[in-house]
């Protein structure tokens, strides 16, 4: 993987936990300069280790043992202090609020190259690279239904699996064992699974198909 473009943020602070999670964003901006600028503004209060450009051009912003400030208030596995715990990678998209374009393969090649050298040195399988929405149900969107999880998974940078043959008993017990947090409600953290496995039908509701993904994901 080549050397990432320096683009040093201020945004950050001392870590407080060992690195254990790989949190995916999309941007949500209109460009990446934007994104790139606002990231790297002490006023705006936000940043993250790297940005994947569209063209697949990597930028670091700051180092991996520091703790960058990308993923708010959220919660997964019953830790809150996310970015601690984390690092967090900002994907060039305009998002839902500039219509959710594609990803482009040279980016998605990039961000599967750098996801699979973080988790080599840091020890982090694939079950641990998850989306922002997974851990903000129903503040966050991102990286939204378009990007293609399927694709990490096939390179082993994500798990993938398939419907259980039956749904669980207690399918809001299940969502809370994968990890995510049940205070936004239970119709947003469905809205947040459905985001991730199932993104063609993204609708809170808990249907056949959705119970049995969540039984398959919790096994």
């Amino acid at each position: 993987m080549p050397t990432p473009i320096a683009a040093p943020s201020p945004n950050f602070n001392a870590r407080k936990l060992p690195v254990t999670l790989i949190v995916l964003h999309y941007t949500g901006m209109e460009n990446g300069p934007a994104a790139l600028e606002r990231m790297c503004d002490p006023a705006a209060q936000v940043s993250a280790h790297y940005m994947v450009e569209t063209d697949g051009r990597l930028f670091q912003l700051v180092d991996e043992d520091e703790r960058a400030w990308h993923a708010g208030v959220g919660i997964w596995r019953g830790e809150r202090d996310i970015n601690s715990a984390s690092i967090g990678i900002e994907i060039v998209n305009g998002g839902h609020d500039y219509g959710l374009p594609d990803f482009p393969g040279v980016q998605i090649a990039r961000v599967i190259a750098l996801v699979r050298d973080i988790m080599a040195r840091r020890g982090i399988g694939p079950g641990e690279v998850i989306g922002h929405s997974d851990i903000a149900p129903g503040r966050k969107q991102d990286p939204g239904e378009k990007f293609p999880w399927g694709a990490l998974a096939a390179a082993g940078c994500a798990r993938t699996v398939v419907p259980a043959a039956q749904a669980g008993a207690d399918p809001q017990a299940q969502l809370g064992a994968i990890g995510y947090g049940l205070e936004a409600g239970l119709p947003a953290v469905v809205e947040a699974f459905q985001r991730r496995w199932r993104p063609a039908r993204v609708d809170g509701v808990i249907d056949d198909e959705t119970a049995r993904l969540i039984a398959a994901v919790a096994g």
